[in-house]
Protein backbone atom coordinates (compact mmCIF):
# COMPACT_ATOMS: atom_id res chain seq x y z
CA UNK A 1 0.00 0.00 0.00
CA UNK A 2 1.47 3.33 -1.01
CA UNK A 3 1.66 6.08 1.56
CA UNK A 4 0.16 9.05 -0.25
CA UNK A 5 0.26 12.26 1.72
CA UNK A 6 -2.76 14.53 1.89
CA UNK A 7 -2.38 18.29 1.69
CA UNK A 8 -1.95 20.06 5.02
CA UNK A 9 -5.28 21.90 4.70
CA UNK A 10 -7.07 18.56 4.22
CA UNK A 11 -5.38 16.96 7.21
CA UNK A 12 -6.25 19.92 9.44
CA UNK A 13 -9.86 20.00 8.22
CA UNK A 14 -10.30 16.25 8.68
CA UNK A 15 -8.78 16.36 12.16
CA UNK A 16 -10.99 19.30 13.17
CA UNK A 17 -14.14 17.56 11.91
CA UNK A 18 -13.29 14.30 13.70
CA UNK A 19 -12.53 16.15 16.94
CA UNK A 20 -15.75 18.16 16.62
CA UNK A 21 -17.75 14.95 16.11
CA UNK A 22 -16.05 13.34 19.11
CA UNK A 23 -16.69 16.40 21.30
CA UNK A 24 -20.37 16.41 20.33
CA UNK A 25 -20.61 12.68 21.08
CA UNK A 26 -18.98 13.25 24.48
CA UNK A 27 -21.34 16.13 25.24
CA UNK A 28 -24.35 14.07 24.25
CA UNK A 29 -23.18 11.11 26.32
CA UNK A 30 -22.74 13.31 29.39
CA UNK A 31 -26.21 14.74 28.77
CA UNK A 32 -27.64 11.23 28.55
CA UNK A 33 -26.17 10.42 31.96
CA UNK A 34 -26.80 13.73 33.73
CA UNK A 35 -30.24 14.92 32.63
CA UNK A 36 -32.94 14.08 35.20
CA UNK A 37 -35.99 12.86 33.26
CA UNK A 38 -36.60 10.61 30.30
CA UNK A 39 -38.06 13.44 28.26
CA UNK A 40 -34.89 15.49 28.66
CA UNK A 41 -32.53 12.53 28.22
CA UNK A 42 -34.02 11.44 24.91
CA UNK A 43 -32.66 14.54 23.16
CA UNK A 44 -29.01 13.80 23.93
CA UNK A 45 -28.69 10.65 21.73
CA UNK A 46 -30.48 12.46 18.92
CA UNK A 47 -27.85 15.19 19.09
CA UNK A 48 -25.07 12.59 19.04
CA UNK A 49 -26.53 10.76 16.08
CA UNK A 50 -27.14 13.86 13.99
CA UNK A 51 -24.44 16.45 14.67
CA UNK A 52 -21.70 14.03 15.68
CA UNK A 53 -22.44 11.72 12.77
CA UNK A 54 -22.45 14.54 10.25
CA UNK A 55 -19.11 15.89 11.43
CA UNK A 56 -17.52 12.45 11.30
CA UNK A 57 -19.15 11.71 7.95
CA UNK A 58 -17.82 14.92 6.40
CA UNK A 59 -14.33 14.06 7.66
CA UNK A 60 -14.53 10.56 6.21
CA UNK A 61 -15.99 11.90 2.96
CA UNK A 62 -13.16 14.37 2.58
CA UNK A 63 -10.49 11.79 3.47
CA UNK A 64 -11.70 8.99 1.21
CA UNK A 65 -12.53 11.35 -1.65
CA UNK A 66 -9.05 12.85 -1.60
CA UNK A 67 -7.35 9.46 -1.18
CA UNK A 68 -9.41 7.77 -3.88
CA UNK A 69 -9.53 10.63 -6.34
CA UNK A 70 -13.33 10.45 -6.67
CA UNK A 71 -16.37 11.24 -4.54
CA UNK A 72 -17.04 8.59 -1.86
CA UNK A 73 -20.82 8.63 -2.29
CA UNK A 74 -21.51 5.63 -0.05
CA UNK A 75 -20.84 7.85 2.98
CA UNK A 76 -23.60 10.21 1.89
CA UNK A 77 -26.02 7.28 1.84
CA UNK A 78 -25.07 6.33 5.40
CA UNK A 79 -25.57 9.91 6.57
CA UNK A 80 -28.93 10.18 4.77
CA UNK A 81 -30.10 6.93 6.39
CA UNK A 82 -29.15 8.21 9.85
CA UNK A 83 -30.74 11.60 9.19
CA UNK A 84 -34.02 9.90 8.27
CA UNK A 85 -34.16 7.22 10.97
CA UNK A 86 -33.00 9.13 14.06
CA UNK A 87 -35.93 11.60 14.22
CA UNK A 88 -38.42 8.81 13.60
CA UNK A 89 -37.10 6.62 16.41
CA UNK A 90 -36.88 9.65 18.72
CA UNK A 91 -40.53 10.46 18.05
CA UNK A 92 -41.55 6.86 18.74
CA UNK A 93 -39.58 6.79 21.99
CA UNK A 94 -41.08 10.10 23.12
CA UNK A 95 -44.62 8.95 22.32
CA UNK A 96 -44.10 5.68 24.19
CA UNK A 97 -42.70 7.57 27.19
CA UNK A 98 -45.57 10.04 27.10
CA UNK A 99 -48.10 7.19 26.94
CA UNK A 100 -46.51 5.45 29.93
CA UNK A 101 -46.36 8.71 31.90
CA UNK A 102 -50.05 9.34 31.22
CA UNK A 103 -50.93 5.79 32.26
CA UNK A 104 -49.00 6.29 35.51
CA UNK A 105 -50.74 9.68 35.98
CA UNK A 106 -47.49 11.52 36.60
CA UNK A 107 -47.88 15.20 37.44
CA UNK A 108 -46.85 17.80 34.90
CA UNK A 109 -47.63 15.63 31.86
CA UNK A 110 -49.90 17.35 29.32
CA UNK A 111 -53.25 15.70 28.65
CA UNK A 112 -53.97 13.80 25.48
CA UNK A 113 -55.29 15.81 22.57
CA UNK A 114 -57.43 12.91 21.43
CA UNK A 115 -61.14 13.68 21.47
CA UNK A 116 -62.11 10.09 22.29
CA UNK A 117 -61.69 9.12 25.91
CA UNK A 118 -62.77 5.94 27.71
CA UNK A 119 -65.70 7.80 29.32
CA UNK A 120 -66.93 8.94 25.89
CA UNK A 121 -66.89 5.36 24.62
CA UNK A 122 -69.00 4.14 27.58
CA UNK A 123 -71.59 6.91 27.08
CA UNK A 124 -72.41 5.96 23.48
Amino acid sequence: MSASVLPLWAEITIAALVLCGAAIALLGSVGLLRLPSFFERVHAPAMIATLGCWCTMYAALLYFSLRGGSLAAHLLLIAAFIAITVPITTIFLMRAGLFRARQARRPGIPPSLSRITPSDVRDS
